[in-house]
């Protein structure tokens, strides 16, 4: 009997060395003449573990990690394709604590299946989602995931089950599903490995939406940043064809639905669902004014659902499971699990997946670990570079989206990013309107205009030029952002700058730097400053 070795291609595992790694087994299994197989996995998630090799047992799968290829001659020596003890024995993966304290439903397959292994899939539960829904009318199928209580991943939280009940009921011979996938938002990642961990996922989770509302074409955009994640989605999409899940007859159920992938551009505006639109159709990404609402006129000026990487690919154990077992986890009106991403000064950076409810506390200590620098924990930014900076005083808030705006902030796409007490809130203010800046895809005035001269004040403010008049300024005009701009990368952007302002007064208060050095220049003052 082969034993199976498993070492992640996820694009993380592989910029530490994955793929060597998985070179120096495949040798040393046949040098060695072994009955024993390589298996290219995603990630579990535990980054700091990477590149993690697990190895199939009888008592299940056990760890080690991190590898090296150096290493990889005396895992064989020591007998670890038998589970034995080595330095680098983590011990059986499931009881890794960072994973077994979570609640896996999105990610229930993620690290453990080959990703372009169809009948891996199937074996682990998959397309069982959608075989329940082939049974159902789409009216039925709206109406699981609403009472699923699913709202969008993607940083609004708008209830998923509403959206697609707009597009069923909206009358057209076209209708698309269009799939968010261009996660741009700093200490984000759970998009990407979900799609180079499982993308029969997300390719089920759509198909299913396209039955719920009559859509027979979706179009997956992803940022063109995640190369590894585009070529995975490309095979998975040309399997899913071969094997009769996509095309003019899913599942042998007359349905049609055909999927494809487009990459961006590089631009942050496109996360935004109407520029992502723009820019599926060929043209500028900027934003379209609202109503008419994207499920009403949409791509193509069709009914169009947009949601996000993981509340699709979240579809299919709802319609397996039903929307009450999803409904169970979590609180208030944020029902289901959390995909929480753990980066920036922190020791154990990772996935973790878990119920709504979980503290910011819970999440950086019992999972992360804390600072890496082992310094005190100063400032924590949820939701990307428009989210606001919390102070340690407010690390008991839960990670629920209405708990959050009542403390001023958002939870978005659930990217946790740590800092230490040697940062600077003033410069990362100043650097939350420089993003905005260049960002912004200039068809409002607010944002255009109002980002730059935010950069300009808060320069002054930080080289104590009229400090005080500059403050009250400044708040002026993150009133005029949130209540004049078009969309939320304007509107929101006051929330870093405001939350820096609010918590950590003292450091806009400080004594004005010395001048730079002859020679330097502002770009590189910016980017230490980063």
């Amino acid at each position: 009997m082969s034993v199976k070795v498993y070492v992640p291609c996820d694009a993380a595992t592989v910029s530490v060395g994955a793929d060597a790694v998985a070179k120096a087994i495949a040798e040393q299994i046949a040098t060695r003449r072994l009955g024993a197989s390589l298996v290219r996995n995603g990630s579990r998630g535990m980054f700091w573990l990477e590149p993690l090799v697990e190895v199939e047992t009888p008592q299940g799968r056990i760890a080690y990690g991190p590898v090296s290829v150096d290493a990889v001659a005396g895992l064989f020596d020591a007998g670890f394709l038998e589970g034995k003890p080595h330095a680098l024995r983590l011990g059986p993966t499931e009881e890794i604590p960072f994973l077994k304290r979570q609640e896996r439903l999105t990610f229930a397959r993620c690290g453990i299946t080959d990703p372009l292994s169809l009948s891996d899939y199937v074996s682990h539960g998959g397309y069982r989602g959608l075989e329940k829904a082939l049974k159902l009318t789409p009216q039925a199928i709206v109406e699981e995931v609403t009472n699923s209580g699913l709202r969008g991943r993607g940083g609004a939280g708008f209830p998923t089950g509403i959206k697609w009940r707009t597009v069923l009921n909206a009358p057209a011979e076209q209708k698309y599903i269009v799939c968010n996938a261009d996660e741009g938002d700093s200490g984000t990642y759970a998009d990407r490995m979900i799609i180079e961990g499982d993308p029969f996922v997300l390719i089920e989770g759509m198909t299913i939406a396209g039955i719920a509302v009559g859509a027979t074409s979706g179009y997956i955009y992803l940022r063109s940043e995640y190369p590894h994640a585009f070529r995975t989605l490309r095979r998975a999409i040309a399997i899913a064809y071969d094997k009769g899940y996509l095309g003019e007859n899913v599942a042998g159920s007359g349905k049609r639905f055909d999927l494809d992938v487009r990459l961006g551009a590089g631009a942050y505006i496109c996360g935004e669902e109407t520029s992502l639109l723009e820019s599926l159709e060929g043209k500028r990404g900027q934003i379209r004014f609202k109503p008419p609402l994207p499920a009403i006129e949409g791509l193509f000026g069709k009914p169009t659902v947009v949601n996000n990487v993981i509340s699709l690919a979240t579809v299919p154990i709802i319609l397996d499971k039903g929307g009450e077992y999803y409904k169970n986890f979590g609180m208030g009106r944020s029902r289901g699990t959390l995909t929480i991403q753990l980066a920036g000064n922190i020791k154990h950076g990772g996935l973790v997946e878990k119920a709504f409810g979980l503290t910011l506390r819970e999440a950086i200590y019992d999972f992360g670990g804390g600072t890496a620098s082992g310094r005190p924990l100063r400032a924590v930014q949820v939701g990307g570079p428009l989210g606001a900076y919390f102070p340690e005083s407010l690390l008991d808030t839960p990670l629920d989206y209405e708990a959050f705006i009542e403390r001023k902030g958002m939870l978005g796409h659930g990217g946790i990013v740590v800092f230490d007490d040697t940062v600077d809130l003033a410069r990362q203010a100043r650097f939350a309107m420089e993003f905005c800046a260049v960002e912004s895809c200039g068809k409002c005035t607010p944002c255009r205009v109002g980002s730059t001269r935010g950069v300009e004040v808060i320069n002054r403010i930080i080289a104590n030029e009229n400090r005080e008049q500059n403050l009250e300024l400044l708040g002026d005009l993150c009133e005029v952002l949130m209540d004049g701009s078009l969309c939320a990368l304007g509107g929101l952007i006051p929330f870093p700058v405001q939350s820096a302002i609010r918590h950590f007064p003292e450091d806009f208060q400080k004594p004005a730097p010395p001048p730079p050095a002859s020679g330097s220049s502002k770009v590189q003052e910016t980017q230490s400053w980063r």
